[in-house]
């Protein structure tokens, strides 16, 4: 989002969090900005590493927490929309071996393929390759970073024993991405309403 110039007026208080709540970036620190010209408009933007939210002076530290995660997943979405080239998943891959592998997991190739419509992603772990299914393309970003880590604790552990699952408890967002993936597959398995021309 462009950065708006009113946003840096001089009658602003700012206070910063580094864990946003569930919903948002969660690599990114998070500034929050009141002003007392705003009224009712919050809005937010990505400035370097971290997201700040812009939000009426008044607001209550609840309404602000709430309108923090609104404003996370909402950023989160338009992102999740840009289509992220092989070059650029790679090196978010590398990125997320270091914040959550130790960067141990060190894929030789990562990259979409279309040819995968039963499974979200697999691995060979002997080639040290990784591969995403293009039907990932728009869905939320922790989503897709939840597939990466999947993918990226196969290279260090091949099958899905203990082992494998205690790796992925370090990423914070494991149970809500399963869950966003399993409602995907259960939607898909819904009978298809007729449509207005079949009636």
């Amino acid at each position: 989002m462009p950065v708006d110039p009113l946003h840096r007026a001089t009658n602003t208080q700012r206070s910063s969090t580094t864990s946003p709540p569930s919903g948002g970036h969660q690599t990114s620190a998070v500034e929050v900005r009141r002003s007392s010209r705003r009224r009712r408009t919050v809005s937010a933007y990505r400035e370097g590493d971290r997201t700040v939210v812009l939000i009426p002076a008044r607001m209550s530290e609840a309404e602000e927490k709430r309108w923090v995660g609104v404003m996370l997943d909402k950023l989160a979405a338009q992102e999740s929309k840009r289509v992220l080239g092989d070059a650029e998943l790679a090196a978010r891959a590398e990125r997320l071996s270091t914040l959550y592998l130790d960067g141990r997991a060190r894929p030789a190739s990562v990259r979409w393929v279309t040819n995968q419509n039963t499974r979200w992603g697999s691995c060979t772990p002997a080639e040290g390759s990784i591969r995403l299914s293009h039907r990932l393309q728009g869905m939320p970003e922790y989503v897709v970073d939840y597939v990466l880590v999947h993918e990226l604790a196969h290279l260090l552990v091949p099958g899905h024993g203990p082992r494998f699952w205690s790796l992925l408890e370090a990423y914070p967002r494991t149970e809500r991405a399963r869950g966003y993936l399993e409602g995907v597959v259960a939607a898909d398995r819904l009978p298809q309403l007729p449509g207005a021309r079949d009636e």
